[in-house]
């Protein structure tokens, strides 16, 4: 009698293997990696949007416009995987706090504060919660961050300026286009914070010219007329406009009172050139924004923003208004025409 044969294992590839392996799993094990996955894929942030402006005002909505825009290409879609808190602190400092309260209360994943006074509420508000800026000025000096390359604290983002370069810059337009320009006058917001600073760097670049220069500041819409009248009584031959939320929001105030007086106006803001200015120069506040949102995207994946750069601008941009150029019967020389990105005639 022959013996018995014995079964032999079946002679499985790794493949086949594994598949048996997965088949002999319990079916709650297999759903767990998916069911992780799910709910990351759902996760809703919300996150807080806070601004000294208005969301009237077509600047400062078209700038809350690009940022959406940018999470949005990013994979961050309001009604979908995002909620954004906007809130407008409609020019009022005690307003703004308030906010930014609220905002903390509402337990936002991050506050995209874009400006100083913004960033400034929102640090008194909370130290633990990521707070982007978009449009700092003399963040180090300020105190919002301890450098540029290791910021140390729940602020990051991106800075308009280092050295405040774009004044002198902006002065030394002016002497191209007045070739006999020897007085300048400076409208000056007092209220933004970080203007000592970017007033010392206009005044040495003014040396530097050989131009005669001096500042004449404003509190509140109410005192930018009187502060051109003081202007005019000083003899000035050109106004230098301080960039700021409030000489933004005001711009076409300001742009008509330099029209009134005949001053050539330059500014660092292109929206004041696109209302009746005469040209400026300076960085694109669209990209600035842009660029934040990038920011956010990262510290809601994880990034600690204590450890994130702040980032200095890149993108410059010159205007020129040959309108408001006409107006004033000024001829903008050839040489400067040439150099500007954007020509409005």
């Amino acid at each position: 009698m022959s013996p018995a044969r014995v079964p032999q294992a079946p002679n499985f590839s790794p493949v086949m293997k594994r598949r048996t392996f997965l088949a002999l799993l319990p079916v709650s094990l297999l759903a767990a990696p998916l069911a992780a996955e799910g709910q990351q894929a759902s996760k809703v942030w919300r996150i807080g949007f806070l601004h000294p402006g208005s969301a009237a005002a077509a600047a400062d909505q078209r700038y809350a416009d690009v940022f959406r825009q940018e999470l949005r290409a990013l994979g961050y879609v309001e009604g979908q995987n995002l909620v954004i808190e906007f809130r407008w602190g409609e020019g009022s400092p005690e307003r703004l706090r308030e906010l930014a309260s609220d905002l903390v209360r509402r337990e936002v994943a991050v506050i995209i504060a874009p400006n100083n006074p913004a960033i400034i509420a929102a640090k008194h508000a909370t130290t633990t919660i990521p707070i982007v800026a978009a449009v700092a000025v003399d963040p180090v000096g300020q105190g919002f961050i301890a450098s540029f390359a290791k910021p140390g604290g729940n602020v990051t983002g991106l800075t308009y300026t280092l050295e405040f370069e774009v004044a002198g810059k902006n002065l030394e337009l002016l002497k191209e286009l007045l070739p006999r320009l020897s007085r300048v006058e400076g409208l000056v917001d007092a209220t933004l914070p970080g203007i000592a600073k970017y007033r010392a760097g206009a005044v040495a670049a003014a040396r530097r010219l050989s131009l005669a220069f001096s500042t004449v500041e404003f509190h509140q819409r109410t005192d930018i007329d009187s502060a051109f009248d003081t202007m005019v009584r000083q003899r000035a031959q050109a106004v230098y406009v301080f960039g700021s939320p409030m000489t933004n929001r005001h711009r076409r105030e300001i742009v008509d009172l330099a029209a009134k007086h005949r001053l050539p106006d330059v500014y660092v803001f292109r929206e004041a050139v696109e209302v009746g200015g005469l040209m400026s120069y300076g960085v694109s506040i669209s990209d600035l924004y842009r660029r934040s949102a990038v920011f956010v995207v990262k510290i809601l994946q994880g990034a600690n923003p204590k450890d994130l750069p702040v980032e200095q601008p890149t993108k410059f941009e010159f205007v020129i208004n040959l309108k408001a150029a006409k107006q004033i019967g000024l001829t903008i020389p050839p040489n400067v025409l040439a150099r500007a990105d954007r020509v409005i005639k």
